[in-house]
Formats: C-alpha cells, sequence, structure tokens
C-alpha cells in the first residue's frame, strides 16, 4: 500500500496523536481551508499575514477528518483526528519524501531562470503518451508547493516537478524531498541576481538540484547557454550530461525556425535523423523548452513520433504567452504571470519575428533584481528599440528606465510612447491605440496583476 496512516506521521514526523485514530488513511491534504470537503486532511501552516494552524476547527467544520497542526495547543474533537507536530512545514516535507521513496517511477525536475513552467508542461505533455503523469501544479515550485504536490501520488506513472528557488540552498532542499531519476536546467539569467549577487552564483544554485539524484543520473542542459556550456565541459561529474540548443553542436537540435503567432515550426536532428516539430506557441524560446522536453522523452524510451504528439497537443499554463484575439482586433500575448530581463528579452525577440501592422508591448516593473534595478531596465528599453517595437506602453516606477533608455536610443521619434500610473490608465490608452492587425506583448512581473490589462483590453 502506498497510503500514509496517521501512525506514519507519528513515526517519521515525531508527532504526537492529540486524539483519533492512528489508523486512519491521510487522504487530499490541503493547506487552504477554502478547499477542505468531507473525509480530508487538513495542514495547519503559518504564513507571513495569518497561522492556519489556528484555523483547523474551521476545517474540521468543513469536513476534515484529519487535522495536522503545530505551534498551538488543539482541543480534542470526537471523531476527528488531530496531530501535534513540532514544525508543520519540516512534517509535509518529511511526509512528502516518505511518499516519494514508495514510488519506483521516473521523477523528473525542472529548474532554470526562466520558462520552467512552460518546459515542465511539454515534458509532462511527452511523459504522458507513456504514463498517467503528475505535474506541478501552476508555480507551487517552493518548499511548501512541491511536497504538496508530492502528495498527491496515487497510481500515477511518472512526476513532473518544477524547482524555484531564490536563495542558496533552497533547491538542495527540494531535490533531496523528490530525489529525480532525471534533471533539466534551462538556463542561466538574472532573476534573484539580487539575492545571489552573480550569473555564476545562479548557476551554483540551480546546480544543487543533482545533490538529490544517484550519481550517475542524467541531467540536460541547455548547450546554448554560455554558462552552462562551460559547466559541461570542464566540470568532472559521473552524471550523464545530454545537450540541447539551436547554435551549438548539441545531441538534440532545432533548425529552420519558423514563428508564428500562435506556434512555431522547426526541424529536429536527432541520431542523424531530422523531424518537423510543431509547437502551439510562438518564440524561439520555447523551442528550447520543447528541445529540453525532448531531451527527456528519448531518455525515457518515448518513440519520437509520440514526442512529436506530445509537443503539438501540449496544455500549456495560463498566462505563458497565451495567444488572444481581441475585440479590437489586435492579436494579444498574454505573458503576463512574471517577468525577468531574460523573459522580457525573448519576448520582444519574438514580437519581432512574427508579421503584423504593428508591434505593441504593454511593459511593467521587473521586481526582486535589488541594485540592478535600474540597469536590467535600461537594458529592457534596448531591446524595445533593438526589435523595433511601434508602441510602448508601460507601469511602474521601475518601467520608467525603460522608457529614458527608448527616448535616448530611439530615432526620430519613431516610437510612440505612453507612460503609465495605473493598469486603469493603461487599459484606456490601450483601447484607444489598438488597431486591427496590431499585436501586442503584455508582461511584467506578477506583483503588478498585469492580467487586469489583458481582460480590460481582449473586451
Amino acid at each position: 500500500m502506498k497510503d500514509i496512516k496517521v501512525k506514519d506521521i507519528i513515526n517519521i514526523c515525531n508527532g504526537k496523536l492529540i486524539c483519533g485514530d492512528e489508523n486512519k488513511i491521510c487522504k487530499n491534504i490541503k493547506k487552504d481551508t477554502r478547499f477542505i470537503e468531507k473525509g480530508y486532511t487538513y495542514v495547519g501552516i503559518k504564513g507571513d499575514r495569518f497561522d492556519g494552524n489556528e484555523l483547523y476547527e474551521e476545517a474540521i467544520e468543513k469536513g476534515a477528518e484529519i487535522c495536522i497542526i503545530s505551534g498551538i495547543q488543539a482541543k480534542k474533537h470526537e471523531g476527528k483526528t488531530i496531530i501535534q507536530v513540532e514544525d508543520s512545514i519540516k512534517t509535509l516535507q518529511q511526509l512528502a519524501e516518505y511518499k516519494r521513496s514508495l514510488y519506483n517511477i521516473p521523477v523528473i525536475a525542472v529548474t532554470g531562470s526562466v520558462g520552467k513552467t512552460t518546459t515542465k508542461d511539454l515534458i509532462a505533455s511527452i511523459m504522458s503518451q507513456k504514463y498517467k503523469v503528475l505535474k506541478t501544479s501552476g508555480n507551487m515550485n517552493n518548499h511548501i508547493g512541491l511536497p504538496m504536490t508530492i502528495l498527491q501520488l496515487e497510481d500515477h506513472g511518472a512526476l513532473v516537478v518544477e524547482m524555484g528557488m531564490s536563495h542558496f540552498g533552497e533547491i538542495s532542499v527540494l531535490t533531496n524531498i523528490a530525489h529525480p531519476t532525471m534533471c533539466v536546467i534551462g538556463n542561466i539569467g538574472t532573476s534573484h541576481i539580487d539575492n545571489l549577487g552573480s550569473k555564476e552564483n545562479i548557476l551554483k544554485a540551480k546546480l544543487e538540484i543533482l545533490e538529490g539524484t544517484k550519481t550517475d543520473s542524467p541531467i540536460a542542459i541547455n548547450n546554448d547557454d554560455e554558462l552552462l556550456n562551460n559547466w559541461a565541459k570542464t566540470n568532472k561529474t559521473n552524471h550523464k550530461i545530454i545537450t540541447y540548443g539551436i547554435t551549438n553542436k548539441s545531441d538534440v537540435m532545432a533548425k529552420d525556425i519558423k514563428a508564428f503567432d500562435n506556434k512555431s515550426i522547426f526541424t529536429l536532428e536527432v541520431n542523424s535523423r531530422e523531424y518537423e516539430v510543431e509547437i502551439p506557441i510562438g518564440g524561439r524560446h520555447f523551442v528550447y523548452n520543447a528541445l529540453c522536453a525532448i531531451c527527456v522523452g528519448l531518455e525515457n524510451d518515448i518513440e519520437i513520433e509520440k514526442i512529436i504528439k506530445g509537443i503539438k497537443n501540449v496544455e500549456l499554463t495560463k498566462r505563458r504567452m497565451e495567444v488572444i484575439k481581441g475585440k479590437s482586433g489586435a492579436t494579444i500575448i498574454n505573458d503576463s504571470y512574471n517577468a525577468s530581463y531574460d523573459s522580457v528579452k525573448a519576448a520582444l525577440e519574438y514580437l519581432y519575428s512574427v508579421e503584423a501592422k504593428r508591434k505593441v508591448a504593454i511593459l511593467g516593473d521587473m521586481l526582486g533584481v535589488g541594485e540592478y534595478e535600474k540597469a536590467l531596465h535600461e537594458k529592457v528599453g534596448e531591446e524595445v528599440v533593438k526589435n523595433k517595437i511601434d508602441v510602448l506602453i508601460t507601469v511602474g516606477k521601475a518601467s520608467k528606465n525603460i522608457i529614458n533608455k527608448v527616448m535616448e536610443l530611439q530615432e526620430a521619434n519613431s516610437i510612440i510612447i505612453h507612460e503609465c500610473e495605473s493598469n486603469e490608465e493603461a487599459i484606456e490608452i490601450a483601447k484607444k491605440e489598438l488597431r486591427q492587425g496590431d499585436i501586442v506583448l503584455v508582461k511584467a512581473s506578477n506583483a503588478m496583476h498585469f492580467d487586469e490589462i489583458v481582460k480590460g483590453i481582449e473586451k
């Protein structure tokens, strides 16, 4: 049996049974009382704004059969099982590692500065051609989200997990919970450079992913990424390194890339053979994500025809280069989930590559870049000019640096510029500005809530 019982929590996590039955099975583990239903297990988590442990009685009222809590003195409830633990987050992690140990299945771990979620979606779609797959939902890629994902394992034949980080040691924790059978690193960019200080340190933090794997397990890397390429050449490792790329000679390569507003088509070169591959999303950077996923499929003995089918039929997480047709006649590219310099640069390059009457960019602040804020936003301004954007609309204090650089570089005021104080103002300006045949990119860090702009301009 692959169930977790109350007695497992007591034994593995040094828990104390307050009341109830130690032979009960923990089902549908949730940390949010809004999603509790009859028979579920509730875990109290102390957050920045409130302590979920104090809501255990609300969880019981909604039907929770088992509650795992820490930091408070719980009351006994007849017919319910309550376990007291020292640290509920640590308990989640210990239970997830135990749950993982019960499964002898492929576990693919995905990290990188840009494109983790799309790469995860592509890998899961390919792996689903052979297995029943569980994958990270949305962006649940941290010390709580990853354990919650693993604890959903039931009759699955493969697991695909995303691993994010902003400091040293965080991926180390995640990989030692998931114990991947294969890892992938998509790229080394500038996300969280304010915490880590350099791209070289970001590489070191990403390479922590190997700590939870067997010493000879495979790792797929982007061979066109300078730091990853150099690491593969200069570092002695027992891991099987599989490379993919577009420019540098690699095990898996793409050429003849054609980008459209809603798809990309390229020629895949692998094992001295060529195949046509279609991705239902535009942009050269997503070709890299597809190549990475192809490496995973091949390593797990999935037939190339099924790999290609998996790529074409992928269901992507929302707000990642999501194509929407607005009522104005403009094509909206909703990439509003998050933003770093690397991802904004890639999105602007994609905008340049597609045919449209005009190219419009609605850009907001890239958060979490610390002392690099001015320099990185100015670099975005350079990309706006380089990629011949026709209309630029910005929101946010840091994004003023984008405009300043554009105004410094552009010739003869060729770019129409609108600097907005709010999302509402950006919506009003965009509605007046957008025309039939335009293509508009909407991108900013998630906290800028640019999904409001997408909803506003698609009406």
